[in-house]
Parts: C-alpha cells; sequence; structure tokens
C-alpha cells in the first residue's frame, strides 16, 4: 500500500523533532514499523540520515549542555542496570570489586566529561572521583565488604546525582 508523502514527513518530524522512538512513532503516524524502518533505511541513501538529524535536532534545541544532559540521562539506566547484575550476577568478591572500580571509572569520565559543559555536573564528577577511590580502597582493604560497598554505593550515587546534577 503506498502512503502519501505528508505521511513520511510526520513519521520523520515524529523521530527526528519529536525525539520519539521508531516503534512510537510509527504508531502515532499510522504505519507499521517495517514501513518506518525502510523509509529510514532510504533516507539515509538518499543522503537524510534521519539519527544524524535528531543529533543536530537535539543540539540545536538546548545546545550543547542539554545534549549532555541527554547523554548523562541515557548511562545512568545503563550504570544501574550493570549495578543490578553485578548484585545478582555469580561473580567472587575480587572480580565484583574490579567490576565496581570500572564502573565506577566509567562513569566518573562520563561524569567528568559533562562537566565541562555544566559546572553542576563537574560537581557530580569530583564526588564520582571520590566514590570511585572509596570503592578501590575496599577492594584492596576489604574485599569481604564489597557486597555491602555495592549495596551502599547505588543509593548514594543517585542522591549525589540529584544533589549534584
Amino acid at each position: 500500500m503506498a502512503h502519501p508523502r505528508a505521511k513520511r514527513a510526520r513519521l520523520r518530524q515524529l523521530y527526528v523533532v519529536d525525539r520519539q522512538p521508531l516503534k512510537t512513532a510509527c504508531r502515532m503516524a499510522q504505519v507499521s514499523y517495517s514501513t518506518g524502518m525502510a523509509w529510514k533505511r532510504d533516507a539515509v541513501r538518499l543522503g537524510d540520515d534521519w539519527d544524524h538529524a535528531r543529533s543536530a535536532e537535539a543540539m540545536g534545541d538546548g545546545g550543547v549542555r542539554e545534549l549532555t544532559r541527554v547523554v548523562l540521562g541515557e548511562f545512568v539506566p545503563l550504570f544501574r542496570s550493570t549495578i543490578e547484575e553485578l548484585r545478582t550476577g555469580d561473580m567472587t568478591g575480587v572480580e565484583k570489586a574490579e567490576a565496581i572500580s570500572r564502573l565506577s571509572d566509567a562513569y566518573t569520565k562520563t561524569v567528568k566529561a559533562s562537566g565541562a559543559v555544566d559546572p553542576a555536573l563537574a560537581k557530580l564528577g569530583w564526588a564520582m572521583d571520590v566514590m570511585r577511590s572509596l570503592a578501590q580502597f575496599c577492594a584492596e582493604r576489604f574485599p569481604q565488604h564489597q557486597a555491602a560497598l555495592l549495596e551502599i554505593l547505588e543509593p548514594f550515587g543517585e542522591r549525589l546525582a540529584v544533589e549534584f546534577g
């Protein structure tokens, strides 16, 4: 079934400008998801990459500061799911300590990079440095307490994000 050009334009606007997930945008534009994927793929071949346009739109609306907050906002759920995996996964205390240290390091680097744009996020980066240092200290000196530290760090990290984010 052929769709009018206006429907394709509507889908693009919902996805790029309104930042709807493609499945949601397809539903709102009343086209199937497979049609939406095909239109998006066709657009790339014609030089209109909807994903690049979407990123540019995000920067245009709120500038780099807003985009930085978006990136950080998408990182936090990944951080939380990894913490949950550490909590429920089958790992030794030392493996958990190493994973916590690496995760804290990744979070710290992400927040620090964000802090170059937003001073409030710079404070959060400093706080995350302290948490990373504490995690390393605990891993080296008190590995038997890694589970307890993990239980404390997750909600404390959320508190820091509220206070400094």
